[in-house]
């Protein structure tokens, strides 16, 4: 994963924050909070340079 996905990744999580503040929502908070949980996880187990 670039740096770029990354960080495109972390602003889609507080413009989701932003969304659940707005509406009160819990569907916004819990889904922008498995969305970062994603983006970490796929952060952390991508490898630079991919496989080979």
């Amino acid at each position: 994963m670039g740096a770029m996905a990354f960080f495109a990744g972390l602003l889609l999580f507080v413009m989701g924050m932003g969304k659940w503040q707005e509406t009160g929502s819990p569907w916004w908070l819990w889904g922008s909070l498995a969305f970062l949980l994603l983006v970490v996880v796929t952060a952390l187990t991508s490898r630079p340079g991919g496989k080979g």
